[in-house]
C-alpha cells in the first residue's frame, strides 16, 4: 500500500525493470502453498492439531517477520522484486 502511494505522488515514474523470472515465480508459489500447508494437513487428519497450529505459527510468523523487512527495509523498486510477499 505504501508503494503504490509513494509511486503515485512521486514526479519520476521508475518503469518496471522486466517480467519476473520463473525461479521468482516458483518461490513466490511454495511461499504461499507452505502457508496453506499447517492448515489443510490437520483438517484430513494426516497431523495432529496441535502440530498444525504450531507450524502455521511459525510460518506466519516468518511471514511477518519478511513483510516487515519488505515494508520498511527495502526501497519501493526492490520491494516489487521481492519473492518473499503475496502476489
Amino acid at each position: 500500500m505504501r508503494f503504490a502511494w509513494q509511486k503515485k505522488k512521486s514526479s519520476n515514474d521508475v518503469p518496471t525493470t522486466k517480467e519476473p523470472t520463473s525461479t521468482y515465480r516458483l518461490i513466490m508459489v511454495a511461499y504461499n502453498i507452505v502457508w496453506w500447508i499447517p492448515i489443510v494437513l490437520p483438517v484430513i487428519g494426516v497431523i495432529d492439531y496441535r502440530t498444525g497450529f504450531s507450524t502455521f505459527l511459525a510460518v506466519t510468523v516468518v511471514r511477518v517477520a519478511a513483510n516487515l523487512f519488505r515494508n520498511n527495509v527495502l526501497k519501493p523498486e526492490h520491494a516489487e522484486h521481492f519473492p518473499l510477499r503475496s502476489p
